[in-house]
């Protein structure tokens, strides 16, 4: 709904833009486009301001009021937007590493044009290059950010493939609120360099335009600079649902039902993808995907004494979201269970634990007796020698 709106708004801007410029003369009287156009840097990533000033025949006029009618090359959008203002001064979003395009036009209404809207014929524009800093290769790649179940925004990215092994990236973000630009809370590490930010306890607001830099430096260049725009209600992914309940009713129906995993995510903003996988008569396996807003379903099995499984995943619905990331795929369930049976039942791994367990077992009490029965014939050994050695001492004395 909301790019259906954009569109909207484009199009009447558009229609006005037509109107006007049928009327850009009024009985010889024209207008001159305005002055001193610049564009200032706050250090905001790539939130930059624009001012201009009237033309001069215009500055002490008071029979008319002045409007100003604002063109920008959307960068993120690659369209352009266009802005109709009382003031001389405007701030928009670019990405700085592409062409910043900026032309302004003036337009008058009033007394001094009879009543006419009337718009200057000629623009005033300013094109700003981006800046030459950093080597080409050596931007990050397939960034993608992730707001896991609205709990906290994880970013990861890729190197480029020019980048140096010695070379170390780094992410910044801004938004409105924000007094100034930000680093990266919590890098992620993979193979010895970073790849990528967990923002975990940083409270990012949505509906929110977040600006995000990656640029970084080695010793011998620095790096291509990346800038991301996006709003975090548009990168949830929900958790996985975990329990699934199926029941099978009379006349062959079944009903399954689940629950939403807990999280900050209104239920009203979920909708579901059933897989349903269901064994023909042939034992094929057939899949169908059935996507609802309820978190039960209904359905009547085709074939008798043949497995019919589901499993779910969510995502949020476009009504909350212009879009997000399907959640992982829950468990499967099926009616009826699988009975597993094993190919070979005698070396079942549990009847195979259970005799290498009594094996163990025999091996020690038979240590045990055989250590007990040898301790015994050593005693009687000891018991029988020990008289005949008094009897062999007695004889010797008397000799």
């Amino acid at each position: 709904m909301a790019s259906k709106s954009w569109a909207t708004h484009q199009a009447t801007l558009l229609l006005l833009l037509l109107t006007w410029r049928e009327n850009l003369h009024c009985d010889g009287f024209t207008v001159d486009p305005p002055v001193n156009l610049m564009i200032n840097d706050p250090g905001h990533l790539g939130h930059l301001e624009i001012t201009w000033s009237p033309p001069v025949n215009l500055i002490n006029m008071t029979e008319c009021s002045k409007l100003y009618h604002l063109e920008y090359f959307n960068t993120y959008r690659s369209s352009w937007s266009v802005v109709r203002t009382p003031k001389r001064k405007y701030t928009a979003q670019f990405d700085l590493m592409k062409d910043v395009r900026v032309r302004v036009y003036t337009v008058l209404s009033g007394s001094c044009t009879n009543g006419t809207v009337v718009m200057s014929i000629n623009y005033t524009e300013l094109v700003q290059k981006p800046p030459g800093t950093g080597a080409v290769g050596t931007a990050v790649q397939n960034v993608v950010c992730v707001n896991h179940n609205m709990n906290y925004m994880e970013c990861k990215w890729e190197r480029g493939p020019k980048t140096a092994a010695n070379s170390q990236q780094n992410l910044y973000f801004w938004y409105k609120e924000l007094g100034q630009v930000e680093e990266c809370p919590k890098y992620l590490i993979s193979k010895g360099y970073r790849s990528g930010c967990n923002f975990t306890g940083i409270a990012l607001p949505d509906f929110t335009d977040i600006i995000f830099c990656v640029n970084g430096s080695s010793p011998d260049r620095p790096l291509k600079a990346t800038y991301i725009s996006l709003q975090i209600q548009n990168h949830v992914k929900p958790d996985t649902t975990e329990k699934l309940h199926l029941e099978a009713g009379p006349d062959m129906q079944l009903e399954l039902q689940w629950n939403s995993p807990v999280s900050r995510i209104p239920r009203h903003c979920l909708e579901w993808e059933v897989e349903h996988s269901q064994e023909g008569p042939d034992g094929k396996i057939a899949s169908e995907k059935i996507l609802i807003t309820e978190m039960s379903l209904s359905l009547l099995s085709k074939h008798n004494n043949k497995r019919d499984c589901f499993r779910v995943r969510s995502k949020l619905h476009k009504y909350c979201a212009d879009k997000g990331f399907w959640s992982d795929w829950s468990l499967q369930t099926c009616h009826p269970d699988m009975i597993q049976v094993s190919p070979n039942p005698e070396w079942d791994v549990v009847p195979v634990y259970v005799c290498i367990a009594v094996a163990i077992i025999a091996v020690v009490v038979l240590s045990l007796c055989v250590g007990a029965v040898l301790n015994v014939k050593r005693s009687k050994q000891e018991k029988t020698q020990l008289p005949q050695a008094c009897h062999k001492v007695l004889t010797h004395l008397k000799l």
